[in-house]
């Protein structure tokens, strides 16, 4: 590693934009987590007896997940979308379109008719929105993460990208609070309202949107006349190993969070274990601290590296796939609202603090956002039906049947931890200390 290539992620001591832009980047990540997760509340809560009706309660949740994946599928084609966009025109008008697209779908899903009033038309326009929603998420992270972490200082890529990844238990929290608060509404409210709310966040994140300024390695990219003729098949050719770990080592944060808070929603509903209003208030509470959790893990890859952080949280995740399940057995609220909190402040948030700083590093500038954004949106393939193998794999085997899966995610991504390289090590935080301190900071910093 040299000063030269450090180069690559940006400008010493960051721009004078830097927070600015972090948080921009961040309030999108919340608006479409709000939407995108909005969906999975509303799938193991709402949406079987609305959209499946006639079927039993397990083969109603099946068929919710399964519309839930399509989603999920979708998202690489968002990604791959979003990726080429941002290498060849930049972040920024990608960061719009996404946000655009998504609150518009996200809005459509409180108006459809249900099979009630449409018959089989409305479970059919429900995966289409679904579809719309997937590529409109799926070019969303590779734009906001990138924007933050070309503009953050050397020193402080944790820091930085942690706020927009807690965007993300920021949306949760917002679309928990509003399912929260529709629950005792009746009939189709309870879940129509959440939707339609949406259209208020979406105006606010544009008018925020609008005033961040590009990226400025894609800038110094386009001046140098760098930009790639086809940053897709580029980064597939030439960092194919780093996609496929990248995908790896998600699958245990995205998947794994399929299991312990998707589908463990649906879990505590279906078996009786908890009340709606007792499991979103966990959630909640979940949420609440994973705000803090994200960027407090993020900030700790600044201190020691990406790989260690990412290598212990995989291991403890691993460990607590049965704990996980047995102490939301007991049906005691308490438990299982330690359950949740641990889930996802624990074994979700770790992970996703590390990922925002280390996939970028990962890549070359001209084909950063799509190799970033290849990695990560892949992996949404395998999270996005989890739920629906989950809930077969608990009519085989009972709840050891999901708690086993959630383990074999986090080993997965411990897996790809090991093989995976550091690129914040010793040697790239002293070179960094040795620039910052030998090139003259500007007045902002």
């Amino acid at each position: 590693m040299s000063t030269e290539t450090l180069q690559m992620r940006g400008p010493v001591h960051g721009t004078q934009d830097a927070k600015r832009v972090a948080v921009g980047s961040g309030v999108g990540a919340v608006i479409e987590t709000y939407d995108f997760i909005g969906f999975g509340t509303a799938a193991a809560l709402y949406f079987g007896p609305a959209f499946f009706p006639g079927a039993d309660p397990v083969t109603a949740t099946l068929a919710s997940f399964a519309t839930l994946g399509v989603g999920f599928a979708a998202r690489p084609l968002g990604g791959i979308i979003g990726g080429y966009l941002g290498d060849k025109v930049g972040r920024k008008p990608v960061l719009v379109t996404s946000l655009i697209v998504m609150g518009l779908a996200t809005f459509l899903i409180g108006l459809l008719p249900t099979y009630a009033q449409i018959g089989i038309l409305a479970p059919i326009l429900l995966v289409v929105v679904r579809v719309i929603q997937g590529l409109a998420f799926g070019a969303e992270w590779g734009g906001a993460i990138l924007m933050s972490y070309e503009h953050a200082p050397w020193k402080a890529k944790g820091k930085f990208t942690g706020i927009v990844q807690a965007g993300f238990p920021v949306g949760l929290l917002l679309a928990n609070l509003v399912f929260l608060a529709s629950a005792n509404l009746e009939g189709s409210l309870a879940w129509r309202i959440p939707f339609l709310a949406s259209i208020v966040l979406v105006a606010v994140g544009l008018i925020i949107r609008a005033k961040v300024p590009e990226s400025p390695v894609f800038d110094d990219v386009k001046e140098h006349g760098a930009i790639v003729k086809n940053p897709i098949l580029q980064v597939i050719k030439d960092d194919w190993r780093n996609i496929v770990r990248g995908i790896a080592l998600r699958v245990a944060e995205t998947a794994g969070y399929a299991v312990s808070v998707t589908y463990m929603i649906s879990y505590l509903h279906t078996n009786e274990l908890a009340t709606n209003v007792e499991t979103l208030t966990a959630l909640c509470v979940a949420a609440g601290i994973g705000i803090f959790a994200t960027m407090g893990w993020a900030r700790l890859t600044d201190r020691v590296g990406r790989r260690p952080v990412y290598i212990a949280a995989c291991a403890f995740a691993a460990a607590f796939g049965i704990p996980m399940f047995l102490m939301a057995n007991t049906g005691m609220f308490i438990l299982i609202l330690v359950t949740i909190v641990i889930a996802y402040a624990v074994c979700q948030n770790s992970l996703a603090g590390v990922q925002g700083p280390w996939f970028p590093e990962l890549f070359q500038a001209q084909t950063r956002s799509s190799g970033a954004s290849l990695a990560y949106q892949i992996s949404a393939m395998v999270s996005g039906f989890t739920p629906f193998i989950t809930t077969l794999l608990y009519i085989w085997l009972g709840w050891m049947g999901p708690a086993l899966l959630f383990s074999t995610y986090a080993v997965i991504g411990l897996i790809a931890a090991l093989v995976t390289r550091e690129t914040w090590g010793p040697t790239e935080r002293r070179l960094a200390e040795e620039a910052a301190a030998t090139q003259p900071a500007p007045a902002h910093a």
